[in-house]
């Protein structure tokens, strides 16, 4: 008990890096990773919805995603993705706002709906391919 006692600053230390090693892991939500995203969109056809403003989508996005801004997605959504049980990838640039609509989305009903974890920002840094419009 005298050794806890001591060596506080060690065990607080120790605890911190400990809680900062699991941080990533209780913090991913389920987002998808970028080679988790390929497989969907490869093997079950998934459609790509990127959430970004008209002006950041032209700039850059995954190649065949379709842009429908976050604020637009209630009124649109079943417009562009017509099967409430087909497979849906919601991105943006770095994954806060894609979360957002991924919950929209299944409070709007459809079942299989993922976000990408880290946005377009993650898809890039893993060297995947992008497109401008």
């Amino acid at each position: 008990m005298n050794f806890l006692i001591d060596n506080w600053m060690l065990l607080a230390m120790a605890l911190a890096s400990g809680f900062a090693l699991l941080l990533p892991v209780l913090t991913k939500g389920g987002g998808l990773d970028p080679q988790a995203m390929v497989q969907l969109m490869n093997r079950d056809k998934a459609v790509v919805i990127d959430v970004c403003e008209p002006d950041e989508f032209a700039r850059s996005h995954v190649i065949g995603a379709k842009n429908l801004p976050l604020g637009q997605l209630e009124d649109k959504l079943a417009q562009v993705v017509k099967n409430k049980s087909s497979h849906v990838i919601m991105v943006c640039q770095v994954g806060a706002r894609s979360a957002r609509a991924a919950a929209t989305a299944r409070k709007l009903g459809y079942d299989n709906v993922q976000s990408l974890s880290g946005g377009l920002r993650a898809w890039v840094a893993a060297s995947m391919p992008t497109e401008k419009s």
